[in-house]
């Protein structure tokens, strides 16, 4: 009895000083946990506007890498492709013979660019001019017959910047040329009212292209070039333009 009575005093003096022990931690605990709650909030308090410029610049930071990404994407789904075809209309100021004043020929193109080296390519092309002449007063009475002239060309072009929305292209092509000066005299010789004889000749075209890219396939182009002819032994300084459409394809 005198151990079973001293057992349970000691018992119950232990649980209480390690229930003791357990509520003085959890208060330690609870105090530091609010210390260090507290000194946050001070501190991002203290922080916040640098913070918030930091965390600004980040996000721009990224929207701009994204958008640098998605842009540098667009432009090379846009210059790998191999090919273009392009078709469109054309302006040409002519003059039609050796003492003639110039005329307007308006007519359509087309073409195809193989970009076989990189940013150089080959291109095929051919056109179609259409006009009328202005002869003056002669004695076989015809005043203002038509015209018309084919040209058929090939050449080196050189893409010298490739961009977003735009893109800026170089060429010189050379071939021959076909003058039909006399399908509108009513089979009087063009020659005898000033116009150049009915052939073949050289022809050198030097132009160059601005494209406005309406989606890595598509594009909208103008060409103003210079037109060499040679009619009639002589030499025609031609200016004008094309306007027409690109289509590319075959990405590599």
């Amino acid at each position: 009895m005198f151990r079973s009575n001293r057992f349970y005093p000691v018992l119950a003096i232990t649980l209480f000083s390690f229930a003791a022990l357990q509520v003085q931690a959890q208060h330690a605990i609870d105090q530091a946990q609010q210390s260090e709650g507290a000194q946050a909030a001070q501190t991002t308090a203290q922080s916040t506007p640098q913070d918030r410029a930091q965390v600004l610049r980040q996000a721009q930071e990224r929207v701009k890498a994204r958008r640098k990404l998605r842009e540098h994407q667009v432009i090379e789904d846009t210059y790998t492709h191999k090919y273009e075809a392009y078709f469109g209309g054309n302006y040409l100021r002519f003059t039609p013979g050796p003492s003639l004043q110039h005329i307007n020929e308006s007519g359509w193109h087309g073409g195809i660019t193989d970009y076989a080296f990189g940013k150089i390519g080959l291109t095929a092309d051919v056109r179609g001019y259409y006009g009328v002449t202005y002869t003056g007063r002669n004695p076989y009475g015809v005043y203002q017959p038509s015209i018309s002239q084919y040209t058929f060309m090939a050449g080196p072009t050189v893409r010298f910047f490739e961009g977003l929305h735009w893109g800026w292209t170089g060429r010189v092509l050379a071939g021959v040329g076909h003058g039909n000066f006399g399908t509108g005299t009513g089979g009087l010789p063009p020659e005898l009212i000033g116009l150049y004889s009915d052939g073949n000749a050289f022809n050198l075209e030097a132009a160059a292209s601005v494209d406005y890219n309406l989606s890595p396939g598509l594009a909208i182009r103008l060409t103003p070039s210079y037109l060499m002819t040679r009619y009639g032994s002589e030499t025609q300084n031609n200016k004008g333009f094309t306007v027409g459409v690109v289509y590319r394809f075959g990405r590599q």
